[in-house]
């Protein structure tokens, strides 16, 4: 009976995660209430409150079931000793958006990360949390960085830490624009041309891809 009570938790616990995904790419988070979650569940604002402390808690909640695959992605790529720096990397770009690109959740957890999340106090401490996931990608892009310039793969007068943030800005645009555009391009083969482009400039004119020795 206890395994049967823990299986329904649970599955009162998917229930409102997938009503708030679904309200809150529709309706935008600030504009999507605990009761109308409730609603479109078929529960009760008690249900959320048994699972969540507010909308805020309710929200990060929703982030994390996107979260946790990305960072099974990070983690295979940290243990793959076979690649070089900017091989681990490239692979690690082109998994993300071939998972926002493919996979339903993923693509609608980021419209509504990108395009349907007011500024506002009930979310704000969630924001905060996320802005520190931001810096962990960040640290993890320029370590990686770093070490391709230590394997001599890239210029050695280029600061990692600069060369990180302009490729999480690169990263985030090309999704940014890809969810404005309604999907019209194949994200992938976009990401896998402009990071590229984007390693070209970073490298060494001997180790530039296609450079003729």
């Amino acid at each position: 009976m206890a395994r049967k009570t823990k299986a329904d938790a649970q599955l009162t616990r998917d229930q409102l995660l997938d009503a708030a995904e679904y309200l809150f790419q529709r309706r935008g988070v600030s504009r999507t209430s605990l009761q109308q979650i409730a609603d479109h569940a078929g529960l009760t604002r008690g249900a959320i409150y048994w699972h969540f402390k507010d909308k805020g808690e309710l929200f990060c909640a929703v982030m994390e079931r996107v979260h946790l695959p990305f960072e099974e992605i990070i983690a295979r790529m940290r243990q793959d000793t076979s690649r070089d720096p900017l091989s681990r990397l490239r692979y690690l770009v082109l998994e993300g958006f071939h998972r926002v690109q493919t996979d339903e959740r993923t693509r609608r957890v980021f419209e509504i990360a990108c395009h349907k999340v007011e500024i506002v106090d009930e979310i704000k401490a969630v924001l905060d949390r996320r802005e520190e996931s931001r810096d962990e990608f960040l640290k993890m892009i320029a370590d990686e960085i770093a070490a391709a310039r230590q394997a001599g793969q890239i210029r050695p007068d280029l600061n990692p830490c600069l060369a990180a943030f302009a490729l999480h800005a690169m990263l985030d645009g090309l999704i940014y624009n890809w969810l404005l555009c309604s999907q019209e391009h194949d994200l992938v083969a976009l990401g896998s041309q402009s990071y590229d482009i984007f390693v070209a400039g970073l490298q060494a004119p001997a180790t530039r891809l296609g450079a003729t020795v």
